[in-house]
């Protein structure tokens, strides 16, 4: 299986189904569609046995038992649009998150836009963004007419390395979104405090960090503003759908009030009858939805628990073999999400084997894996933006000549992350036994052992 362009909804696609070209072989039969310890060496992409031929965990999860019954009363009543479920999850969210306030709108894309203009971000603002992240976070950037300016990855964390922070700030920049991504949590303390020495907003983006914590409070709850994703691919998975977090009451009526087309609401008031009072856009979540939700917000803590465990025993068991780098979480982590599971591939440890050849051997081998994201700070989406009507009123020429953006925005460190090292386990995979971590264990040993074969083989 190529992994190149094997998007992180693609992969996720992929988790469920038995790698490609994996045979139950008779060494299989009694382990259960598990290789027998000590079984064939060969490599299976060289024609050997697969460590695994058993499916791994579906995502998402649904309950019959526990989870149809508020659904499909609310699909009964006809009482579809925003109503009391949507108000009893945003309750339940934001007490999950521990703000005041949660705001449930259409997808995590919108609730990242939504922040950004009720913040006041617009044309000629920038904000510090890391290149390491799903284009929806800069996407939401450039939604407000703002500048992206991207900050190096720290390889070890795969965060935003915020002691790179300061030297991109200038008079113009107005936020900084620190992403937690793949559910890792950015090191938000020090975020902060360069924010309140700078005067800059905070928005985290949670989008993938549903439950992850800093110090036992969770991500989402540092910030200004937090914002999340319910995807379908989501820890929390609804189909679509996000929410915006925050302590802020004002900050959060404005919200409101831009998410129902800005019609008047809590502060946000105008004259009697003046009608509606902002800019707004229609960005409610349906009751379905919410039902949905309340079901799944339900198994989140007990499965984000499993996550960390098999997470835990997986890092310690693959970091002890040459070649592999596992993550490393930022201080004060107590616990993480693992909306993905990452670790760093080092070619020279497996005898010069290219990573895409280690992508391909593990798959074949029945560990469904990622090469995960490319530089998000040199894609085309950046030229089309500059292009358009609305950057070139609002910008320099200078400001948009692609050539000096990419060298002002280089990131050495994120591009051999995303172009030679990065490999990543979907978190459905986590929530299997912890036998089942050692099936990845063995596969890339089986690898590491056959590395030399599988490179001279050409495959």
């Amino acid at each position: 299986m190529s992994n190149k362009n094997f998007g992180r909804r693609a992969f996720i696609k992929s988790t469920g189904i038995v790698a490609a070209g994996a045979l139950l072989s008779p060494s299989l039969s009694s382990a259960g569609g598990r290789a027998v310890p000590g079984g064939g060496q060969r490599a299976a992409v060289l024609g050997g046995s697969p460590v695994r031929t058993k499916a791994w965990p579906g995502w998402p999860i649904w309950n019959k038992d526990t989870d149809e019954k508020l659904v499909v009363d609310d699909l009964r009543s006809g009482v579809w649009s925003r109503a009391s479920l949507v108000t009893q999850f945003e309750q339940e969210w934001g007490a999950f998150v521990g703000t005041k306030r949660c705001l449930t709108v259409v997808n995590g894309t919108n609730a990242l836009i939504a922040s950004l203009l009720q913040m006041g971000i617009g044309g000629g603002d920038e904000v510090i963004v890391p290149p390491y992240t799903f284009i929806a976070t800069v996407a939401a950037v450039l939604a407000t007419g703002a500048m992206p300016v991207f900050v190096d990855t720290d390889v070890a964390t795969w965060q935003i390395d915020p002691g790179k922070i300061e030297a991109k700030i200038t008079s113009k920049t107005r936020a900084i979104i620190p992403v937690h991504i793949l559910g890792l949590p950015a090191d938000m303390h020090r975020i902060m405090a360069i924010a309140k020495k700078h005067d800059l907003f905070v928005i985290e983006d949670a989008c993938q960090a549903h439950g992850a914590e800093i110090g036992h409070q969770r991500v989402g709850s540092f910030g200004h503003a937090g914002c999340f994703s319910f995807q379908n691919s989501k820890n929390l998975a609804i189909g679509e759908g996000g929410a915006i977090t925050s302590n802020d009451e004002k900050f959060m009526d404005r919200c409101y009030s831009y998410h129902n087309y800005g019609n008047p609401y809590g502060s946000v008031v105008g004259q009697v009858n003046a009608g509606t009072l902002i800019a707004g856009n229609k960005l409610r979540l349906t009751e379905y939805q919410a039902a949905i939700g309340l079901g799944q917000l339900k198994r989140l803590s007990a499965e984000t628990d499993k996550r960390n465990e098999n997470a835990a025993y997986l890092r310690s068991k693959i970091g002890k073999i040459q070649g592999i780098i596992p993550y490393t979480l930022t201080d004060n982590v107590t616990k993480a999400a693992f909306h993905l599971f990452p670790f760093r591939y080092n070619k020279e440890g497996f005898k010069g084997l290219s990573r895409a050849a280690f992508l391909k051997a593990l798959n074949a081998e029945g560990i469904p894996c990622s090469e995960g994201y490319a530089p998000l700070n040199k894609m085309p989406y950046l030229q089309n933006a500059f292009e358009s009507k609305n950057y070139r009123k609002m910008y320099a020429a200078a400001d948009l000549d692609l050539r000096a953006f990419n060298e002002r925005n280089d990131c050495p460190l994120n591009d051999k992350l995303c172009n030679e090292e990065a490999v990543w386990f979907y978190q459905s995979m986590l929530l299997a036994e912890r036998r089942d971590m050692d099936d990845i264990v063995n596969a890339i040993e089986k690898i590491h052992a056959n590395a030399e074969k599988i490179k001279t083989s050409g495959k």
